[in-house]
This record gives C-alpha cells, structure tokens and sequence, in this order.
C-alpha cells in the first residue's frame, strides 16, 4: 500500500481493542439485565462487566466467501441451542499501514459481525433507543470492535450497536454486469441495521426508535442512506460526525498526488477503476468476476486500499448522486445530528508530513494553484502564509474550510430545506487526544478529524480523556447524542441548549471546553468558498 493510501485511513490510527468502564449501581427499581436473549441470530450468551451487558461478535450475514464474494448479503438461518457471544468476530478483511494501527490489519472475509451494549440493569418495561454505529475508515480500515460502547450505553441509558462491513475491494468494487457492484459495503451495513430493529426488542431496545449514526466513511455512508429507497423507513434520526454527502476535496485536498475526489463516485467510471484493478491483479476477460473470485485474499489485500471513496451511484441502491439529492432536498424529513471537527484537514496534513515535507513556505503557492487553479491568488490573499505557525497549518485551514466544513454546513443547510429538523455542530476542543498521530513539535494537530470520536467511545484499550475539562465535554457530549437518539432534540444536563438550523447558515453549536453557539460560516470563511467553488 502506498504511503498516500495508508493515510486515507488515519481516521483509525491508534484504535485497536475493546475496553472495560467504571463501576456504576443501576437505576433505582431496576433490575439485572438476562444474559441469554433469543434474536433472529440464534439464542445468544452474553456478559456482563462493572456497568453494561455485551453480546459481542454475533453474526448478522452468512460469511461472503467463495461465490458469495461480491453479492449482496443476506440473513443466515437461526442455528439452534446457544449460542456464545462473548468475543467479538474478526475484523473485514483490510491491510492498514497507518502507524500504531496495525491491529486493524486482517485477512478475513468471514466477518459479518455485529456487537451489542445495552445497560447492566433495565428497568421493568424500559424501552432503550437504539443506536447503530458505522465506523469510519475511508471505507478500506477499521471494525466494530474497535469502539467500546459501554459507557456510552450505560450513561446515555442506550442500546449500542457496532457493525462491521465490508471494506475496500471486497466492498466497493464495481465490474460491468456485477450485481450490487459499488455498494456491497453499504448493503452490509444497511442489513445489519435492519437486524438490530428486528431484534431490539430482545435486548431492551424500541424497535420503533433507530439512530444511524457514524463518523467519516461511516457518515458518508449514513448519509447515502439517507437517499437510498431500500432504506426508506430503517433509520427513524441520523447522527454524522465528518461525514457530509457535500464532501468535495481538490487536488492534493486530501492527499498530495490525490485527484478531485467526493465521497461518491458514478458507477461507469466505479466499473472502469473495479476493470483496471481486476487487470493488476491478473483477471481479465469475460469471467473476470470468476477470475476474481478464484483469488485468496492475499493477493487481493495490495488493492484494498485503492478503493477509498468508491461507494457508487447510478445502481439500484443508490440512483442518484447523494450529493445531487441533498442539494435537491428530496432526503427524509427525519431529525438530523450533523457536523465537523475544526481542524479536520491537520489529520491528514500531520500525517503525511511525517511521510514527505509536501507542504512548505516554497511549495504552497503550487499547491494552491493546483488545487483552485485562476482562484489561486484569491485564497493565497485570504490564507497568507503569515497568518499561520507554518504553511503546514495554512494549508490545513485552506482545506479544512473549503472541503469540510462549509460543504457540511451546505449540506446541514440543504437538508433544512427540504424540512428535516437538523441540529448542526463543531468539535471545536485543543486538547483533543491525537488519535491520529499526527502531532509534531512544529506542528499542532487540535481537534483534527476522527478526535472526537474518544468523547463517544472509548478506544485503544482505555480511556483517552485524562484532564477533567475533557470527561465534562465527554459527559455533555454523550448525554447530547444519547437524548437525540431518544428524542430527536439533542440536550444535556447543565450544558447550553442545542437549537436547531434556522436559517442557512445556523446557528450551530461549538463542543469545546466552553459550548456555545458558533457561526461556523464567519469562522471558515464560507462566504469566500461560495464565490470560488460556486
């Protein structure tokens, strides 16, 4: 994998296992949850730990190995007697080079899996929302299992599920007359869904109250889902965190050597790079899906990661463009949880400094005109090279504000538009953990993208929130998407009220050491944006 491809998945660097939380009593008049549920899965045998109960690695589709290798999944058969759901599956089949964040590599194709969190104890009648987390990864890296639930389930009083999807060529490739071609990763995640409200009431759960929510790849995709007609009524509220369908990055915008790019891509040019690829790996010709299908995952895992952002449209699941129905306003008119992190851009910038000095005081006025070509001297005059530490930050704030965060916004406003009820957001905290390794003495990452997901989560084996500022964001960013899952108005005890979209352009709500409104339009310049980018 090349060094530009391994940082696609920075989103993922450091995540690496499931943890325990902290000792807490159940509600009052509650009782233990059962550790043996009956579900469409087979009876399962869950755990319990100091705070929540886990049903881990429960499989949700029949293994897509062999001829079932890039179909569309489908249900397995209930097996009888009981089934153990104590560890979680294997994470898709990925190879991860990103640093610290070897333990996402995997060589598995059996991996349609799902895990469960749900409180310890449950009160006699409680009805849990349900909230379904797709993870991020530029669609090419990353588990379920990475992201430990319980104290999101325990605090927030939820039902969390994890899933894990296909991933880079086994889920996006697209080949002419390939049935599902480009979207078998969204199927994945789609019928997974579908699993947890079939099978919510087993757990506690309302089968009537399901949240999609996800981060990067993940909101990408929730948000594709939202212009799905398969998924017409799956999803009552989505919650997206650095994941709008409006996604439009430049040259070099969100790697050095990487071409325009969306989140999307139409299914024609999905099915000539699907072609290309068969062709690199040696299968041409009319049976080339057969060709494909004869490969171990071993010779297939070198162009995984070329399939970043290769979710297709123009095919049954996706007939149009996601980007092209939010800007029409034909998306459901559900509660949306919408948003970015402030800094997005320094994740990838970080990162692949460490890889090759791309970006310096020499090499930023190129980079500016191949990105914005005769726009080149207008953005240089709005992000002067002494206005910033360093041309690393400049050109992170270029790009953070032209293919982040005024799309997100573009895209919040868009779906207001068109009636849904849509509660916008910024992370907006310094002293965001990096995640992503992408700090350097001479190069501050703040709250880069995938920093917030450690507020939701815990990942990489513990905790990440050390200083007492951060467990209180953490507290109110919890309780605000946990009361969004349950009410479609996001809230927290103590915390400012979260209004929603109004106008076109907000107000949106900053999640730093002190939330307040923020108008994320004046702070990255979308005005300007509009008039370059149109």
């Amino acid at each position: 994998m090349t060094p530009r491809r391994r940082l696609l998945v920075l989103g993922l660097a450091a995540l690496t296992a499931l943890v325990t939380g902290c000792s807490s009593a159940g509600p009052p008049g509650s009782a233990p949850a059962p550790l043996q549920v009956d579900t469409t899965s087979g009876r399962l045998q869950g755990l319990s730990t100091d705070t929540a109960r886990q049903f881990l690695g429960v499989r949700y589709a029949e293994a897509p190995i062999g001829p079932r290798r890039w179909t569309l999944p489908v249900a397995p058969p209930t097996p009888e007697g009981t089934v153990a759901a104590t560890a979680p599956g294997p994470a898709c089949a990925q190879s991860s080079g990103v640093p610290g964040a070897d333990a996402t590599s995997s060589p598995d194709e059996d991996c349609l899996f799902l895990n469960v969190t749900t409180p310890k104890d449950l009160r006699p009648g409680e009805k849990l929302p349900v909230m379904v987390w797709w993870h991020g990864g530029g669609y090419t890296t990353g588990s379920g299992a990475v992201y430990d639930a319980q104290r999101l389930a325990s605090q927030g009083r939820v039902m969390v599920v994890t899933v894990n999807y296909r991933l880079g060529v086994f889920g996006y490739l697209s080949l002419p007359g390939l049935s599902g071609s480009g979207d078998f990763g969204l199927a994945d995640q789609m019928l997974a869904t579908r699993w947890a409200r079939d099978n919510a009431a087993a757990f506690g759960g309302d089968p009537g109250n399901v949240t999609v929510f996800g981060e990067s790849a993940g909101a990408m995709s929730a948000c594709a889902m939202l212009t799905s007609p398969g998924a017409r009524g799956l999803a009552d509220k989505v919650a997206m965190s650095s994941g709008s369908c409006l996604l439009d990055w430049p040259q070099d915008g969100l790697l050095p050597g990487v071409p325009p790019s969306t989140p999307y891509v139409a299914l024609p040019d999905a099915e000539a790079f699907g072609s290309s690829q068969a062709q690199a790996v040696g299968c041409t010709g009319p049976d080339t899906v057969g060709c494909l299908r004869g490969k171990p995952v071993t010779d297939l895992l070198p162009i995984a990661p070329s399939f970043a952002n290769m979710l297709a449209f123009g095919t049954p699941m996706l007939p149009v463009d996601p980007a092209r129905a939010v800007r029409d306003g034909v998306t459901p008119t559900i509660p949306i949880l919408s948003g970015g992190n402030q800094a997005e851009a320094r994740a990838f910038v970080g990162g692949m400094l460490k890889i090759q000095p791309f970006v310096t005081p020499e090499t930023y006025p190129a980079l500016l005109r191949n990105a914005f070509a005769d726009q080149a001297d207008a953005v240089a005059a709005q992000y002067p090279l002494s206005g910033y530490p360093n041309a690393a930050t400049a050109w992170s704030a270029v790009i953070t504000d032209s293919s982040w965060a005024c799309p997100t916004l573009a895209g919040n406003a868009a779906m207001a538009r068109g009636g849904a009820t849509v509660h916008g957001y910024e992370f907006a905290d310094p002293t965001a953990p990096d995640v992503n390794q992408a700090g350097s003495p001479d190069f501050d990452p703040g709250p880069a993208h995938a920093t917030d997901v450690g507020y939701l989560f815990d990942l990489t084996g513990r905790s990440l929130l050390h200083t007492p500022e951060q467990q209180r964001l953490a507290e109110a960013m919890v309780a605000y998407w946990t009361s969004f899952a349950r009410t479609g108005t996001p809230a927290a005890p103590g915390a400012p009220a979260w209004p929603a979209l109004t106008g076109t352009d907000g107000p949106s709500l900053q999640l730093a050491p002190t939330i307040a409104p923020v108008d994320v339009a004046a702070e990255h310049r979308c005005g300007f944006w509009a008039s370059v980018r149109g």
